[in-house]
Formats: structure tokens, C-alpha cells, sequence
């Protein structure tokens, strides 16, 4: 699903972009990860990073295309040229900053949480994640836990419930609402720190894409509007 926004702000004598104010960035996301990205019932790209990426192009004055990439090749379809930027709640790790670059982050480090049907011996269990995510990179590293990898976060939650898996580790973030659901599955264990925040990704040619979204970020940082949307959209994360 493709959803085009043309967008204009004056911030881009600020931010030393005027030179690509006519180029079509192309922002690839997953679509499938809300609270920071899901597909609406209107078919388009909705979320804390929708709303986010459309604020950057506009003070960048960039004229911005969204496209949607399953997760695990979405960063092999960044550097083959399908798109210019992931926005798409990928936190910066360096085993990502040796295949693309990252902007300045847009959220700090955001905890992580484990969600099952109930007490579970987390040193000893099967713990579902999605597959190229800090969280299955962690669960690999615990002694004794077993990962299993799905492609979707959705299939994650249906792995515990179903009783292929024990927990799911994820952002807390994203399961917060089932928790909060009362149902069957809620949070077990401490929460975990991963990752050192969320950015863009870009090709690691890209420096001026790179420069120029990360000048946006921290005028959003300055003046506030970043923290606004972070409450907003994820309450209870860190702001800046």
C-alpha cells in the first residue's frame, strides 16, 4: 500500500535541505507493529511513526512516498533501492550499522517485556520472537531459553497462546495493550534494555538523507513536539 504525501514547511532553510526539496523519499515500513506502525481501517499507514515521518518531511521539506515492506527483508530491500528510509520501529544495534546507517534516534532505549499465560521459568523456556529483532538476539543469549522466530509480531502472541511457546519478549510498548487487556496473557519477569534507541535506517551512502532527517529530529527535539507525540502515541516511554 502506497500513500503519498507533498509537504512544505519553511524549516528547510533551517535544516540545509533546500537541495533534495524536490526528490521523492521513499519510507518503508512494516505496518504490523502498532503502536509505532499499523494499517488503519481506511488501508493506510497509521501510527506513532506515521505521524512522525510526515512531521520530518514536512520541516524537511521533502516530498515523501510510504510504503509498506514485510520485516525480514526490509533491510535488504533499503539497500537495494526499493525505498530510502526504514521507519519502522528498528532500534540501532551495531550488527544493523555494519549493513546501513542510522539517523539521530527518535525514541531512547525503550524496555523490553515478557508476556505468557502465567509464571514461567524464563531461564528455561521457550520464548518466541520476531525474527531479526533485538529481542530474538537477546533470547539467544540467555542460558537455557529457547528461541522461536516468526515472521510477524502477531504470530508471536499466537505462539504463546496456542502453546508453542512459553513468553514472547517484544517491546513493551507494543504489549501493553494485551496486557492490559485482562485476559489470558500478561507481563512475567523484569523488564529488559535493549538497543540504543529508535532512528531511521538509510543507506550508508546516504549521508545527506541521513543528516537532513536527523536535523528534523532534533528540532523536534527542541521545540518539544517530539515528546508530545512519544506521550501520545507510547505513554510511558522515555522523552528526551
Amino acid at each position: 500500500m502506497m500513500n503519498k504525501l507533498i509537504v512544505t514547511s519553511v524549516a528547510a532553510a533551517l535544516l540545509g535541505s533546500a537541495a533534495m526539496a524536490q526528490d521523492v523519499v521513499r519510507l518503508g515500513t512494516e505496518g504490523a507493529y502498532p503502536p509505532y506502525n499499523f494499517i488503519n481501517d481506511a488501508g493506510e499507514v497509521d501510527g506513532f511513526e506515521r505521524e512522525l515521518g510526515d512531521e520530518l518531511c514536512a520541516r524537511a521539506e521533502l516530498t515523501c512516498t510510504w510504503v509498506t515492506n514485510d520485516w525480514d527483508s526490509i533491510i535488504p530491500n533499503l539497500v537495494s533501492g526499493n525505498y530510502d528510509a526504514i521507519i519502522a520501529g528498528m532500534s540501532i544495534t551495531d550488527e544493523r550499522k555494519q549493513v546501513i546507517d542510522f539517523s539521530d534516534p527518535y525514541t531512547q532505549p525503550d524496555p523490553s517485556a515478557f508476556l505468557a499465560l502465567g509464571e514461567v521459568d524464563l531461564e528455561n523456556a521457550v520464548i518466541a520472537a520476531q525474527s531479526g529483532t533485538i529481542q530474538a538476539s537477546y533470547v539467544t543469549g540467555m542460558a537455557g531459553a529457547t528461541l522461536l522466530e516468526f515472521a510477524t509480531p502477531d504470530e508471536t502472541i499466537s505462539a504463546v497462546r496456542n502453546g508453542e511457546a512459553d513468553a514472547v519478549l517484544a517491546d513493551k510498548a507494543f504489549l501493553e495493550p494485551i496486557d492490559s487487556e485482562g485476559g489470558d496473557l500478561s507481563f512475567v519477569g523484569e523488564d529488559v534494555l535493549i538497543g540504543g534507541g529508535i532512528g531511521l535506517g538509510v543507506r550508508q551512502s546516504d549521508t545527506e538523507l541521513r543528516d537532513t532527517f536527523s536535523a528534523a529530529i532534533q528540532s523536534m527535539k527542541d521545540d518539544g513536539s517530539l515528546n508530545a507525540l512519544i506521550t501520545k502515541w507510547l505513554p510511558g516511554s522515555a522523552t528526551f
